[in-house]
């Protein structure tokens, strides 16, 4: 049990003594401002009412019954109208680096999950050219999140929904056949709608070469397909499943859905198509499902999709899209409550994220020399490595608008944030190349922790403290970007200790003392930047 949840279980049965409701459930946090205690709560005000009293009075007779020992505590005062602010002993607090330096790799992870079993489906992308930025953005995102939930105790299986089927993969057809004409020496041009770039030019010449019994959509469709792996690839992300949008039609699935939608009483005609009364699910209108050529709007084979999803065994899901996709959520939401099948209103869950500007030499770089159009994860990975790119795309709240410095992420300096924290990681593992020490022998046992009382120790002892709740909230709001700010933060406090504070060379007790403070340092970095998908290196 760490302080908190002993300040927690004390404060409940305080509480309780002092006639409270059975279900108290008192929140204990860290001050904004660290000369206000270790910790806070504001549980006075919240049972004022059921106790009926005057908040601070609340406060004093808490104060009153709690045993500070039981809580680990050396100090209580009441500020304000009835805030509670405790003060740790230090050496109390110090001692919490123990757990982390025998966690080691654990530290960070929970079961809250329980095993249960989530489907994060993320990129997505068409098949109909490399990689780009946004769907770079999007691959950080679902990767961290996928983590998250992993180290939190749910079975994940990551997933990637290749849309190919419809409109656009004609179009891509129909560029490559264009491009092939022109190599066989025949007047074409890319139709309106179609596709760009070098890399057409080099699908069309690998089908003239390599192309024989497949159709050019087929093929085109398995090359980009190939291609894009090799850019997640490179990104370091990996996926678990993959699922076909053409098998949602091959296997009747949209058909079958369309059937129980009309069966469900929550469709109608209406000048020859065929629509569902999203409005009685909180859309703005109701949507066309089938049109009057026959054809299926976009969202009726995302709901089929999602059905095989639920059908699967999968009674959570989180679909990480990008922002345009917003109009998406309603109605897919929609199409699954009128089936009546048991999902939740808010199956799936979304999160949805803002594009991405590439900057570089002070200007916005737009288009890549192959893709054409637009800048690629490849591009940015090749300029300045994956590690820089997972964490500026992870650094931002996901529906933040995101800027990304080439220039600052190239850099090997300070201001360069992924540097800063890997540079912190190495200090520390610095500290025990130079002594000679193996990090793994380092042990919690019989180590003095009263010894780490300077301020820049304890600043750092309560922020490594923090990891696991930091990792349970960000894995419940499905906020990898949290972790991000995190481990900056962090890094900021671990080189202060280390330019201030010797480590070796020093008395006995103090040397085994900051040496346990350096591992744990070393064990939360490395798990919170493991958690981005960066490595941690131990050398800069």
């Amino acid at each position: 049990m760490n302080a908190a949840d002993q300040i927690r279980a004390e404060l409940i049965r305080a509480a309780r003594s002092l006639g409270a409701p059975e279900d108290v459930d008192p929140l204990v946090e860290r001050p904004r401002d660290p000369s206000h205690g270790d910790w806070a709560s504001n549980l006075a005000m919240v049972l004022a009412r059921p106790l009926k009293a005057k908040p601070r009075d609340v406060a004093e007779r808490l104060r009153d019954a709690i045993r500070t020992e039981s809580a680990g505590v050396s100090k209580i005062d009441i500020a304000g109208p009835g805030f509670m602010n405790f003060w740790l002993d230090a050496g109390r607090i110090a001692s919490g680096l123990a757990d982390i330096v025998r966690s080691n790799e654990s530290y960070g992870r929970s079961n809250a999950g329980g095993g249960r079993v989530v489907n994060v489906e993320f990129v997505s992308a068409n098949p109909t050219g490399p990689l780009h930025v946004g769907h770079g953005r999007q691959a950080a995102l679902g990767d961290a999140i996928s983590t998250l939930l992993e180290v939190t105790g749910w079975a994940v299986t990551r997933e990637f929904y290749y849309n190919d089927a419809g409109v656009q993969i004609d179009n891509l057809a129909a560029s490559v056949e264009a491009r092939l004409n022109e190599l066989r020496g025949k007047s074409s041009t890319v139709p309106e709608g179609g596709y760009h770039g070098d890399y057409i030019r080099e699908l069309a010449e690998r089908y003239a070469a390599d192309g024989e019994g497949l159709s050019i959509r087929e093929f085109a469709v398995r090359e980009l397909r190939k291609e894009q792996d090799l850019d997640l690839q490179a990104f370091g992300v990996r996926f678990d499943h993959y699922f076909l949008e053409s098998s949602l039609y091959t296997d009747g699935m949209v058909d079958d859905t369309v059937r129980l939608l009309v069966a469900s009483g929550k469709t109608y005609e209406h000048e020859g198509a065929l629509w569902l009364r999203t409005t009685e699910f909180g859309d703005d209108k109701d949507r066309v499902m089938r049109k009057s050529d026959g054809t299926y709007t976009y969202f009726l084979p995302d709901v089929a999709y999602h059905v095989t999803k639920w059908k699967r065994g999968f009674r959570r899901a989180i679909d990480v899209q990008g922002a345009d996709h917003h109009s998406t959520v309603t109605r897919v939401r929609a199409g699954l409550q009128a089936l009546e099948m048991g999902v939740s209103p808010k199956y799936p869950e979304y999160v949805l994220h803002q594009m991405v500007t590439v900057m570089k030499h002070g200007e916005e770089v737009k288009i890549s020399k192959r893709a054409g159009s637009y800048v690629t994860v490849r591009d940015l990975v090749n300029e300045v490595g994956r590690d820089a790119v997972r964490y500026f795309f992870l650094m931002r709240k996901s529906d933040s608008q995101l800027i990304f410095n080439v220039d600052l992420a190239a850099s090997q300096s300070e201001e360069n944030p992924v540097y800063y924290i890997q540079m912190a990681h190495a200090r520390m593992c610095g500290i025990f190349r130079v002594g000679g020490v193996d990090p793994e022998s380092v042990s919690a046992d019989n180590v003095n922790f009263d010894v780490l009382r300077e301020t820049e120790e304890q600043e750092l002892i309560k922020a490594l403290l923090d990891f696991p709740t930091l990792v349970e909230s960000a894995a419940e709001t499905l906020e990898p970007h949290r972790i991000a700010t995190y481990l900056l933060e962090t890094a900021r406090v671990a080189h202060l200790w280390y330019h201030k504070h010797h480590v070796l060379e020093q008395e006995e007790d103090v040397t085994r003392a900051r040496l346990a403070l350096a591992r744990g340092a070393q064990i939360v970095l490395r798990n919170g930047m493991r958690i981005l998908g960066i490595s941690s290196p131990e050398r800069m």
